[in-house]
This record gives C-alpha cells, structure tokens and sequence, in this order.
C-alpha cells in the first residue's frame, strides 16, 4: 500500500467517531478518493489543463510556500480521473454515495476546478 493509500485510509478513520450514524459510513467505499490514490500512483503527466501540471509547472516561489501537495490532486476529471460520458464511474458512484448519505434525491459534484 502506498503512501496515498495510506491517507485514504486515514481519511477513513477520521470520519469514524463514536456516533452509529459517522461509524456506518466509515466502511463505505471511497471512490474519488481511491481513484486519485491510483492516480498519483501511476505518476502521470498530464497534456490537459491544469498547466501546472501536478506540482510540476509550478514557480518554485510558490512551491517554497505551498509545497507540491496542494497541487498533486488537482486535475481534470476529464482526460485524467473521470467523468460523465467516458466514465470509469467514480463520479457516479460517489455522488450515490453522496444521495444515500444526506438522504437527497441526487446529487452533482461541480467537476470544474478546484
């Protein structure tokens, strides 16, 4: 398991506490989360927007500051993660879990940008 893997699973045990209702959630897949833990793994190099480009096209002035973490997550759903029409369905599933979880109807994630 690598270290993305890692803070996904810690994502996992902080949404657990001692409340039935965060606890039954915290087995609960985690799909957007799993998918850029499988994304950052691959090490890719996108040729879509964001130009930074995880991290990389980042002025070192602001990495000084900031870091490259920040910048690690922040990319397309389309052409890199997911999206709606050539979908791996990480979205869908998410915003399922989403609907279920606050009791909605549906629900949308905004896909656009950070």
């Amino acid at each position: 398991m690598g270290p993305d893997h890692r803070r996904v699973r810690r994502l996992r045990e902080l949404a657990a506490d001692n409340s039935g209702t965060r606890r039954r959630w915290t087995n609960r897949p985690l799909p957007l989360l799993d998918a850029l833990a499988d994304y950052r793994a691959k090490n890719r190099y996108g040729f879509t927007p964001p130009g930074h480009r995880q991290g990389r096209g980042t002025d070192d002035r602001v990495l000084e500051v900031l870091g490259r973490e920040p910048f690690l997550d922040d990319v397309l759903a389309s052409g890199g993660l997911d999206d709606r029409r050539t979908s791996n369905q990480y979205l869908k599933h998410a915003e399922d879990l989403m609907t279920e979880a606050v009791g909605a109807k549906m629900a949308w994630f905004s896909t656009c940008g950070s």
